[in-house]
């Protein structure tokens, strides 16, 4: 059992020092287990799983508009990265833009570039700036590597939970390892994965902004979306318990980039 749990270690430190990268845009260190097609490829599968149960919308008036507003989106994030020799960045990631019959106010894009709105979020987003806020941040996700990054957390979450689980179980009882078992699960969830997931948010907020200014939209609306958001929610989940930050801290973070985001504008 000593053998068994050390080459877990091992392979475990192997993997850390052989999948670290760096976000774009952010520069923010992060490691990645698994390759850029493996995760588009999953991506597809869950599309087409999310839309065997959804119907397109049938206002082709909105969905025009969120296919007008993601297109400028893509092809300004193309141009840029293309001056920049970055193209890299963009490999496996195909953009798609998309509307669908639902009454939640939500949106998201898969880690290979499909974006969906649901029509329940469009009374808030009542101009094309605002869409691109929202547009933008989904973008982000996929720019940054987010589903990647979150399925590869969960990965050594789940194996350090079982190198420790050998290890207690090798010198507790029965109870005392089901007692651990529990402790890790909340640990990590509330501890490790979550305050990871609320960090995405907010980088692809960030990222999203930049987006934005590349391709000419107005910046200061992303601060004042989340305004409305707020305005709009009927109830509230404490920050703690939620994969989301607060409307508030996304409000004040965005409000200290838009003068870096400004830069992009410029360089366009």
């Amino acid at each position: 059992m000593k053998r068994i749990t050390e080459w877990l270690l091992c392979l475990l430190c192997v993997a850390i020092l052989i999948s670290c990268s760096t976000v774009a845009f952010t520069g923010r260190k992060r490691m990645l287990l698994y390759s850029n097609s493996e995760i588009a490829s999953l991506s597809t599968q869950s599309y087409y799983e999310f839309m065997s149960t959804s119907a397109p919308s049938t206002n082709m008036v909105t969905t025009s508009m969120i296919k007008d507003v993601g297109n400028r989106l893509a092809k300004a994030l193309d141009r840029y990265l293309a001056v920049k020799g970055e193209s890299d960045l963009l490999d496996d990631i195909n953009w798609e833009f998309y509307l669908v019959r639902s009454n939640q106010a939500n949106a998201f894009c898969l880690p290979d570039g499909k974006v969906v709105f649901y029509e329940g979020i469009m009374p808030v987003l009542t101009t094309p700036d605002l869409i691109a806020v929202v547009m933008s941040h989904e973008m982000g996700h996929a720019i940054a590597r987010h589903g990647n990054e979150r399925m590869t957390q969960q990965a050594l979450s789940n194996m350090v939970g079982a190198v420790t689980g050998m290890i207690i179980g090798q010198k507790t009882s029965e109870t005392g390892r089901a007692v651990f078992e529990t402790a890790y699960a909340i640990g990590s969830q509330y501890g490790y994965l979550l305050p990871f997931s609320r960090k995405h948010e907010l980088e692809a907020d960030e990222i999203g902004l930049y987006i934005m200014a590349i391709a000419g939209y107005d910046i200061t609306q992303a601060p004042l979306l989340w305004e409305k958001m707020a305005q709009a929610k009927t109830t509230d989940v404490p920050e703690v318990l939620s994969t989301h930050p607060s409307d508030a801290k996304r409000m004040k973070n965005l409000q200290q980039l838009i003068e870096k985001a400004r830069k992009y504008s410029k360089s366009n």
